[in-house]
């Protein structure tokens, strides 16, 4: 079942439009918008309606256009692969929600609501659902409102929660999850709160992940809106639990639901990413080709495409390159840290154009594999040419560098001669002056002032210095414009 699903999920990913349009109208569902658009929808379709019927229509639509490789994909496709995802629609465990259901009443009367399918989650893969969606009903006018539901657990399920492994101190890799969204039965409806939310589990109050604070001004705190693990205060046995839910009745209709769930961690996502989702450096290189294709309708001719290999999340040189596969960009994220970060804040959004970055749209682009195994940690970005070869641009950088340090502006040196060295007439007491030299004599002070002008002879421009003004003399009395560099 789960490589049948990852199978036909592959063969999703290389539809081309037409097909993706086919597969879509022949379920029902809308086939206009853009390809990746599409792609999106036509991969939700198959985690949420997987069915023979929909396998049987994939195979034909992949065969139609691959008639050689399907069998090639088939016997390429690794086996045992853990999948994060399922249907959430499965056939609910025989329990006493035959008696009693939401709010105590019994299931005549309440009964689930219509179509209400919940968004498939990466680290989520339901195993049974014990309570299907079933919408919270209001018992009176009041704000504030208590909604009961009751189900039981099977020795079988019981056993695996008892006997699940540990992914983290407290935390066990097969737990029991209590889900809320929106009573809306168009589409699939993501995890949504409503107000003034409390869970109750048999008398003990369980955690509901609380607000983030934001560092923006004016910008509210935000609830992440996650499955509510309920594994702690349950009964492990077939006695009946009973949850109690608070809510606060605002307008809006919110349905609960209640599964058996297998935990994955980031790393069991990155282990399934490596199998599963790795586009070939031939491949990358025919995207880059196409998208470098001379356009004769542009005015301007693209050459190149520059690469940066420090991921935008971290900062850090890129580890295991990282793409959307509905993303136009080519500049990857390091996929290792982006699921860590998902792990913690799930948001999946690319971090390069913001737009959606599902997991099952997420492929390792091989050749920056390649390139970054071959380059080294001081080569930071790299360009792409027109034929699918690249170059780094680090030695733009150096020339950079030396172009700025050609156009620094060069002075001749002034050269500090001790007192003594040039006298007037006589040898000179140190090395010659060079020439073209400025010789400054800084041994002057106040008394060889008085040795030089008061016995000796008067300035040779003794015309020019009566008309001149007195030099401005600073604190050991020389000429400030002997000091000049040319």
């Amino acid at each position: 079942m789960a490589a049948e699903l990852v199978e036909a999920m592959n063969m999703v990913k290389s539809f081309r439009v037409s097909d993706l349009q086919r597969l879509l109208a022949s379920m029902g569902r809308s086939k206009s918008g853009l390809k990746q658009d599409l792609v999106g929808r036509a991969l939700r379709l198959v985690q949420t309606e997987y069915s023979p019927e929909l396998l049987k229509n994939v195979r034909q639509l992949y065969e139609s256009r691959f008639p050689r490789t399907s069998g090639w994909l088939a016997a390429r496709r690794p086996e045992g692969i853990p999948v994060s995802y399922s249907s959430l629609s499965s056939t609910p465990s025989a329990t006493s929600q035959e008696a009693e259901y939401l709010n105590g009443i019994t299931k005549p009367m309440a009964t689930p609501a219509p179509e209400v399918k919940l968004v498939p989650l990466p680290f989520y893969q339901t195993l049974e659902t014990l309570l299907p969606p079933t919408e919270l009903i209001a018992q009176n006018n009041e704000k504030l409102q208590d909604s009961q539901c009751i189900f039981e657990l099977t020795p079988s399920q019981a056993d695996q929660i008892r006997n699940a492994s540990e992914i983290r101190p407290g935390i066990r890799s097969i737990q029991v999850v209590l889900r809320i969204c929106y009573t809306d039965s168009i589409g699939v409806q993501e995890d949504q709160y409503p107000p003034n939310i409390a869970v109750k589990v048999n008398q003990s109050y369980c955690h509901v992940p609380g607000y983030y604070p934001s560092n923006k001004p004016g910008v509210e705190p935000r609830r992440p809106c996650r499955p509510v693990n309920i594994t702690p205060w349950l009964h492990l046995s077939t006695v009946t639990n009973r949850i109690t839910v608070t809510w606060g009745n605002f307008g809006k209709r919110y349905s609960v639901a209640v599964y058996l769930v297998r935990m994955f961690t980031a790393s069991d996502l990155f282990s399934q990413l490596k199998l599963c989702s790795v586009e070939s450096a031939e491949r990358c290189r025919e995207r880059i080709q196409d998208k470098l294709r001379f356009d004769p309708e542009s005015e301007i001719a693209t050459t190149g495409l520059r690469v940066s290999l420090i991921c935008p999340l971290v900062k850090m040189r890129i580890g295991v390159p990282c793409r959307v596969l509905t993303c136009a960009h080519l500049q990857c994220f390091d996929a290792v840290f982006f699921l860590q970060m998902n792990e913690k804040k799930p948001t999946w959004t690319c971090p390069v154009c913001d737009k959606p970055a599902p997991f099952e749209l997420l492929t390792i682009d091989g050749l920056l594999s390649e390139i970054l195994k071959e380059t080294s940690e001081e080569i930071e970005e790299i360009e792409y040419l027109t034929d699918g070869s690249w170059r780094p641009i680090s030695d733009d950088k150096e020339k950079e560098k030396e172009r700025e340090r050609s156009d620094t502006p060069e002075y001749s040196l002034v050269d500090i001669w001790p007192r003594g060295a040039a006298a007037a007439g006589g040898v000179s007491a140190g090395p010659a002056a060079p020439p073209g030299g400025v010789v400054v004599d800084l041994t002057l002070d106040s008394s060889s002032e008085e040795e030089g002008g008061g016995g000796g002879g008067e300035s040779e421009d003794t015309e020019d210095s009566a008309d001149s003004p007195t030099p401005k003399r600073g604190r050991y009395n020389y000429d400030k414009d002997l000091v000049t560099a040319y």
